[in-house]
């Protein structure tokens, strides 16, 4: 199998020093009805090698776990519509800025630590302080997405939450596929490591790997990775 990076993207990192190999891996559009572990030792399996870190698209890991929706049956109730106007628009991604995305907050993050951190944004607002809301809220909250017109249908008319239990996720991973395994979510602009397969892997290290989005997060149906030293 040839290995190439992504147009735009480069295989190799340097990160303390040493230079690391970042494969990506393409898979067909993952649906509900896929099982993680099938998907991934299917795509994996002619290139992985014992010592490799395998990274996995917090995205399919969501969709896998049912946690995707057509935009088509969530219906964004009032609660939703307000507290949108609390949340900063980004230009690079929908994030909650949508009340189809703030209803799956409501029922994932729940609605008090939705409302302090509309308290939290209120205060900071004026002193030119962004992000409050996504700090108090957290990770749950900040991994939810919505529709996009560069994603891969159908799911540029779905929106998702975070994945559950993705620690969890990654040790169970690691057991069937016997290598390390991430569940990261990455943008252009940020990376964050939302599960990993043991405690002992370095957070700063494993978001450093990661910190030019070798994946893409269009059309590269790329959302794994084979991360092994050059």
């Amino acid at each position: 199998m040839k290995i190439q990076a992504n147009e735009g993207k480069n295989l190799e990192i340097e990160v303390n020093g040493v230079k690391y190999l970042r494969i990506p891996v393409k898979t067909h559009v993952v649906m509900k009805e896929d099982d993680l572990f099938e998907v991934v030792d299917k795509y994996t399996k002619d290139l992985r090698q014992p010592d490799d870190i395998i990274f996995c698209s917090e995205k399919i890991v969501a969709i896998t776990q049912g946690r995707a929706f057509p935009i088509s049956e969530i219906k964004p109730s009032w609660f939703a519509k307000f507290l949108v106007k609390f949340v900063y628009k980004s230009p690079y991604g929908i994030g909650l800025g949508s009340p189809y995305t703030m209803q799956l907050a409501i029922k994932d993050v729940g609605i008090p630590r939705l409302l302090l951190g509309c308290m939290a944004a209120l205060v900071t607002k004026p002193f030119g302080v962004r992000g409050a809301f996504y700090k108090v809220c957290g990770q749950r909250a900040y991994a939810i997405d919505g529709p996009c017109d560069c994603t891969i249908p159908p799911y540029n008319r779905y929106a998702k939450m975070a994945p559950k239990n993705p620690d969890k996720v990654a040790r169970q991973m690691k057991e069937k596929l016997g290598n390390e395994f991430i569940v990261l979510d990455a943008n252009d602009l940020n990376v964050d490591i939302l599960g990993k397969s043991s405690k002992d892997l370095d957070v700063k290290f494993l978001k450093a790997l990661f910190k030019d989005n070798p994946l893409g997060q269009s059309a590269q149906q790329t959302p794994i990775a084979i991360v092994r030293k050059a």
